[in-house]
Parts: structure tokens; C-alpha cells; sequence
């Protein structure tokens, strides 16, 4: 088990991986492939499918990021969608205690974030911290108002439905979404169509880490990724493709992986698109 760290009460959760390849065969793959998938939100906002944002920043045009190697995420627009889960007992002594990461996603009303299901099993309190480093919140502290948990993983905690939606309560009318913006949720896509980017919070850090690697197959409802130290607190982490869309969410197969070098999440179709519609037009 994989990527949640120490909070164990917070909801019985668990996890720990991750790295590496070649940045010419990268390009080259990346000139032959497209994404065949259709988004089932719209917030479109960087580079095309040949330019994956990884932990520097690089953008489409610039040389490539080194694949399946881990370095502190950089400040970017793009970083600050991803944050660390806290239990709302915590809002006010952040440095130290979150348990998990959850990235904010398109919505029509501008509230939304994805993570794991079991980060957000239990019924504990919660707030988000996106951009959150060294015990700062830059964009505020906003609370988890309600969840969305596949009835699968509600059943019996099947791992090919380990993946979740919160909505965030807004802050002087205003949404998380319109705090930091947000990347898109995008389903249907075949697993290693292009290079993504993970970036996730370890329960053993006080900022953000972010691998860029190309995912592939583990088995038909789960997807793997080659990328070090994505340990305990990362469960949650969104894998982001180069049209900033979310293409994975690290949890599924043994709560996200066993190990710190290799991840994991559940292919997201169908089940997924309709969860995200549920979450997104929740009253």
C-alpha cells in the first residue's frame, strides 16, 4: 500500500513510488501519437500534446524534461492546482500534517477536486491547501463541503474505483477554481498516449515533488508509471498530460503501489465521467 501518510484515523488509508528513460525517444513517440480521448470538461489554458509541463516548468518548445526523474515542483500556475488534504483540526498548525494530495478540476461551478477515494473515505472533517509549502497556505485554507465516492469503492473498496471528487466550499463567493485555476478531467484516453506529469505532496516533505514520465498498461482498468519517491501523502497525485488534462489519479492498484518507484491509477472511463458529472452539478 502507497500514498497516504501517518493520519491513519482521518480514513484507514495507505500507500507509498517511481523513475526513468530517454528524452529523444520521448519526442519522437510523442510526434506519432495523439490523444484519441474526448474531455468531459472544458478549461483549456497550455501547451499542445507535445508539450508536457514537468517539474521545471518547460514548456513546449524547450528542451525536455528527463524523464521518470523527481525534483521539487516549481512555482508555476499549473503547481498551484495541486494541494495537500489536512483534517480540519489541523487548519490552523498545517506544517507536517497533511495525509494526502487532491488537484482542483474544471466545473461549472468552479469548486471541484480530484483525489483518491481513499483519501476521502471516512467522514473526518477536511481542508484543501492548494499550493500549499512549508506550512503556507498562499491561496487560503478551503473546506471539503461534500464528497463523491464511487458505490463500488463505498462497497467493498474495489481498487478499480479508487478515485474521487470533493466539492469545495466557496470563499466570499468565490470558488477554489477561481483562486488557482484548474485542469480539465479527461477520460477515454489510451493509456501512454503522451508523457504526463505527476506532482504530489509526501507525507516526509513540506512541498510539492513532480516526475514526468509516459504511463503504461498494468491491466485493462489499472495504469502504471515509473517515477522515485512518490511515498506516503502522494495517494491523490494527478497525472497531467500536455493539454494540462487529468488523466490519471494515483491510487487504485494497492492503494497506489508498494513501493516508492512505481505508481499507479485506475483508468478513468465511463464510471469516472459519470461520478464527474454527479460531483459537478451537485447542489
Amino acid at each position: 500500500m502507497k500514498r497516504t501518510s501517518g493520519n491513519e484515523s482521518l480514513a484507514e488509508r495507505a500507500r507509498p513510488g517511481r523513475r526513468r528513460v530517454g528524452a529523444r525517444a520521448l519526442f519522437a513517440t510523442l510526434v506519432l501519437l495523439a490523444v484519441t480521448s474526448v474531455s468531459v470538461a472544458a478549461a483549456h489554458d497550455g501547451p499542445g500534446p507535445l508539450g508536457v509541463i514537468g517539474p521545471h516548468g518547460v514548456g513546449p518548445f524547450d528542451e525536455p524534461e528527463p524523464l521518470g526523474v523527481t525534483a521539487v515542483a516549481s512555482r508555476t500556475p499549473q503547481s498551484a492546482r495541486v494541494g495537500a488534504l489536512f483534517g480540519a483540526d489541523k487548519a490552523g498548525d498545517l506544517a507536517g500534517n497533511h495525509f494526502c494530495t487532491a488537484s482542483v478540476v474544471h466545473s461549472p461551478q468552479r469548486d471541484l477536486v480530484v483525489t483518491a477515494a481513499h483519501c476521502l473515505s471516512g467522514d473526518s472533517d477536511l481542508v484543501f491547501v492548494p499550493g500549499y509549502r512549508d506550512g503556507r497556505a498562499p491561496y487560503g485554507v478551503w473546506t471539503v463541503k461534500r464528497r463523491f465516492l464511487p458505490d463500488d469503492w463505498t462497497a467493498h473498496q474495489d481498487e478499480d474505483s479508487d478515485m474521487a471528487f470533493a466539492v469545495i466550499a466557496p470563499q466570499d463567493g468565490k470558488g477554489v477554481e477561481d483562486a488557482v485555476g484548474a485542469n480539465r478531467l479527461l477520460t477515454g484516453a489510451a493509456t501512454g498516449a503522451t508523457a504526463v506529469t505527476l506532482t504530489g505532496y509526501p507525507d516526509s516533505r513540506e512541498v510539492p515533488i513532480s516526475c514526468t514520465n509516459r504511463p503504461r498498461a498494468h491491466s485493462g482498468t489499472q495504469q502504471r508509471i515509473d517515477c522515485p519517491e512518490f511515498t506516503g501523502g502522494t495517494s491523490g497525485s494527478p497525472w497531467i498530460n500536455g493539454d494540462q488534462e487529468v488523466v490519471g489519479v494515483l491510487g487504485g492498484h494497492e492503494a497506489g503501489g508498494s513501493t516508492a518507484d512505481t505508481s499507479y491509477s485506475v483508468v478513468l472511463g465511463a464510471a469516472a465521467t459519470q461520478l464527474y458529472k454527479d460531483a459537478s452539478t451537485a447542489p
